[in-house]
């Protein structure tokens, strides 16, 4: 009757004895309906059954008052209430050791829950390390102790009991546990203002480390840069052609290995950059600002001073190989040249001192004036070689042959000696005629003969060095000119054997005039030391010459043809991989502003295009090896195709970047578009008003295009002065750098951002102070009590003091805190 006088809140009437039944059953009705208003369902239980002192009817109606007066408020993430304060049990006891509460029987017998859960809240009044899970009737009335002096929760349960049950009452346990939920309810409000904390906590962490990963990759690829590029503005030219065309190799396997990875960083940079300024916005933070030096716009330049600089440097290895090459042939011409001449030149000089005409006879004195005349002839001749070898020492000097200071000391040893053999030709030519006067007799046919070998020898080994030439060519066209040259030269051979047949005849005559007047001939002519024999023998050398001659200009030939070969071979590549690069780019663009599908279906469509992309990468690969054999063949033109291999390159990689780019702009508009709540027909509906102001398909909208497009969505942004100040306040929004553009991105962020539900300072501000107990600062073992161990250290490190006038001792600032969150900050 006190129980449900204590339920009704009235005082019930005493029954007399007769009418004791009836009394009591229409007292206990009163209650029962007093309970049935306030929600509670009584199922079979009825007044006659609790007066007649039913114990399983009473205990029944007792525990369902208990349901719905102490356990039913209780709910914890949506559950209900007996899962829901279990939940709450777990949460609070999980950092306990031995403490694993799976259920309100078993669980709590050895005490240490109970114990757990009044530590883990007042830590002061429990020394929980000193307990022990082997004592558990210890621990059971140390905590019922505690709880009832400290925390004002009577003692329900009693510890021998609840050890000597093999499965304790659940309703007992779960009703006492439901009076340290109520006890401690005021530690939930503080639970959830720290879950919020971490989460905002947690966003910033995350943000730090990818501006920490930006800028370190961003730095890796700075330095990079840095070193390569000396090394490819290092222009120190080589001796040799070897080691030209290794320093050419070593720039091939740069652009083969060395720089495609970064090539694919520098992308990723790009696109990581973006998904931080994208997470950035969402979460209502400050944008980032990467270091000095480190923007993606550093990167972009210091990129282009590297591809220059790979531009320069390519160009001056194959100038450089094509002057080595150039000096190769002209130091092999002076060589020939300066050999021909001075063994020409061998013993001129004690000729020409010679005092043989002092003692000599007139017909001596004769022969000795003719014979000087024919040297005088064939010093003439030699003065075009002597000039060549001068002019080509010359050509030497002004391309920096290495070699050049012993190429000018023999040049000039030559000239020298030509000046010499000069002068001396002069005074032997005076000797003799002082002496012409006194001499008179000439064999006219040795003469003639003398005066026409002797040019006819210089045309043979005239003819003998130029069939012995080394030639360069570097096209078909000027390997046919050496041919019809060569073919020139020979119909001119049969005029020169008529020539030769004509001084052989001289000599025959001189024999025949000889022998018919019994005239005794000296051993040889003593105008000239040009036999017969050796004209003879020279003639067999040109006859020979002519056929190789023909050979090594077919063979010329042949090997222009295969170089022909290869730049039609690279052309037809080129041609091809060309357009394709740039019809693949015009149709990323397409791609890039069309609304076929969701956003996904647009980014599975991009992400298959970006695999047929790299699944052409075999064609570039042929084409590079097509560009190395032309190299390797020293070609340097090709009239074929319009595109170099450099145009491929840049434009391969500008096609992979672009794709990747791209994607990333889809994942970054998917991701604003979950985080901002945009439905796909919303998203729909902002490309569609996008692309239909974009006339020029560029991807961002002029200033009066993006407001023709925000009053076709029903902004009021006219030309009046109210319209002219909103106007001007969303563009400080979308366009804050002044740049006179609007990108999408910019655009679907200004669509949402207004009514999109962020946390915000205040927000973590309300948080802090709830777990700071209402006070104006918060102690570091407060954050420690209520975070997890990382997010404390992180707040506490970051926290400023708190200088207010209730400041105490290691105060921390968290009002300054939260809101440099949502700032401009160093944190």
């Amino acid at each position: 009757m006190l129980l449900l006088e204590v339920i009704s809140g009235e005082r019930l009437p005493k029954p007399e004895r007769g009418k004791m039944r009836v009394h009591k059953i229409n007292n206990v009705n009163k209650a029962l309906d007093f309970i049935a208003s306030k929600g509670v369902k009584l199922v079979s239980i009825g007044a006659e059954e609790i007066v007649d002192g039913n114990a399983k009817m009473t205990l029944g109606m007792i525990w369902t008052i208990i349901l719905r007066f102490a356990i039913q408020d209780i709910s914890v993430e949506e559950t209900s209430a007996k899962e829901g304060l279990l939940l709450w049990c777990q949460r609070k006891t999980a950092p306990y050791k031995n403490v694993n509460v799976q259920n309100f029987h078993i669980s709590w017998k050895d005490g240490l829950a109970f114990n757990a859960l009044i530590h883990r809240h007042r830590p002061e009044l429990i020394d929980y390390d000193k307990l022990r899970k082997d004592d558990p009737v210890t621990n059971l009335n140390n905590a019922f102790e505690v709880a009832e002096k400290y925390l004002d929760i009577p003692k329900m349960l009693d510890a021998e009991d609840i050890v000597n049950t093999a499965r304790p009452d659940e309703k007992a346990i779960m009703t006492y546990v439901s009076c340290f939920y109520h006890a401690f309810s005021g530690a939930q409000k503080a639970e959830t203002a720290a879950n919020r904390i971490c989460k905002v906590l947690a966003v910033n962490q995350e943000n730090e480390q990818l501006m920490e990963d930006y800028e370190k990759l961003a730095s890796d690829l700075l330095e990079w840069i840095r070193r390569t590029i000396p090394w490819l503005e290092n222009r120190t030219p080589e001796k040799t052609m070897h080691e030209m065309q290794q320093k050419l190799e070593d720039f091939r396997d740069y652009r083969r290995e060395h720089k495609p990875p970064k090539v694919q960083e520098k992308c990723q940079l790009e696109i990581n950059f973006n998904t931080l300024q994208t997470k950035l916005r969402l979460s209502n933070r400050p944008a980032f600002m990467p270091s000095e030096g480190r923007m993606v716009s550093d990167i972009n330049n210091a990129w282009h001073g590297l591809e220059q600089a790979e531009k320069g440097y390519e160009e001056w290895l194959l100038n450089e190989i094509r002057r080595l090459e150039r000096l190769d042939h002209l130091a092999e011409k002076f060589r020939q040249k300066a050999s021909i001449h001075e063994s020409w030149a061998d013993g001129k000089e004690v000729m020409l001192t010679q005092k043989d005409y002092e003692t000599a006879t007139l017909s001596d004195i004769k022969a000795l004036i003719r014979k000087h005349e024919a040297f005088e002839s064939d010093l003439t001749a030699h003065q075009d070689r002597v000039e060549q070898i001068a002019a080509i020492a010359q050509e030497l000097n002004e391309l920096d042959y290495y070699d050049s200071p012993k190429v000018n000391a023999r040049c000039q040893k030559i000239c020298d000696q030509w000046d010499t053999l000069g002068s001396l030709t002069h005074s032997r030519r005076e000797a003799l005629e002082r002496t012409e006067k006194q001499l008179e007799s000439i064999d006219e046919l040795y003469l003639e003969y003398a005066k026409r070998a002797a040019p006819f020898n210089n045309w043979m080994e005239g003819a003998m060095e130029d069939l012995q030439d080394m030639f360069i060519v570097h096209n078909i066209e000027e390997i046919q000119g050496l041919i019809s040259a060569h073919e020139q030269f020979k119909s001119t051979l049969p005029e020169a054997n008529k020539e030769r047949e004509a001084i052989q005849g001289i000599q025959s005559e001189v024999q025949r005039i000889a022998a018919q007047n019994n005239i005794k001939l000296s051993s040889s002519n003593p105008y000239t030391s040009i036999t017969p024999q050796s004209i003879n023998s020279k003639w067999d050398k040109v006859q020979q010459l002519v056929p190789q001659r023909d050979h090594a200009l077919q063979e010329e030939l042949e090997r222009q043809q295969s170089n022909d070969h290869l730049r039609r071979q690279f052309a037809n590549q080129a041609n091809l991989v060309g357009p394709w690069i740039q019809n693949k780019m015009e149709e990323i663009g397409r791609i890039s502003i069309e609304m076929d599908g969701t956003l996904e279906d647009q980014l599975n469509h991009l992400k298959q295009y970006e695999q047929s992309i790299i699944n052409y990468k075999p064609n570039i690969d042929k084409l590079e090896g097509e560009h190395q054999l032309i190299q390797e063949a020293l070609i340097f033109d090709n009239k074929y195709t319009t595109y170099t291999m450099e145009h491929i390159r840049v434009g391969w990689e500008q096609l992979l970047t672009t794709i990747a780019r791209t994607i990333n702009e889809i994942e970054n508009q998917i991701l604003t578009r979950d985080a901002k709540g945009i439905s796909q027909e919303q998203m729909h509906e902002y490309r569609a008003s996008f692309n239909h102001f974009d006339k020029d398909h560029s991807g961002t909208l002029g200033a009066e295009e993006f407001k023709a497009c925000l009053i076709s969505l029903g902004y009021d942004v006219e030309n009046d002065k109210q319209g002219d100040a909103e106007f001007a306040r969303i563009m400080g929004i979308v366009d804050p750098n002044n740049t006179g553009f609007v990108t999408f991105q910019a655009f679907i962020d200004f669509m949402s951002r207004e009514t999109t539900d962020t946390d915000t300072a205040d927000q973590v501000i309300a948080s802090f102070k709830i777990l700071a107990g209402d006070k104006n600062y918060i102690t570091a073992d407060e954050l420690r009590r209520e975070l997890p161990p990382d997010q404390a250290q992180y707040c506490i490190a970051r926290m400023a003091p708190y200088t207010g006038p209730d400041a105490i001792p290691g105060a921390l600032d968290y009002m300054s805190f939260s809101t440099a969150l949502y700032g401009e900050s160093d944190l």
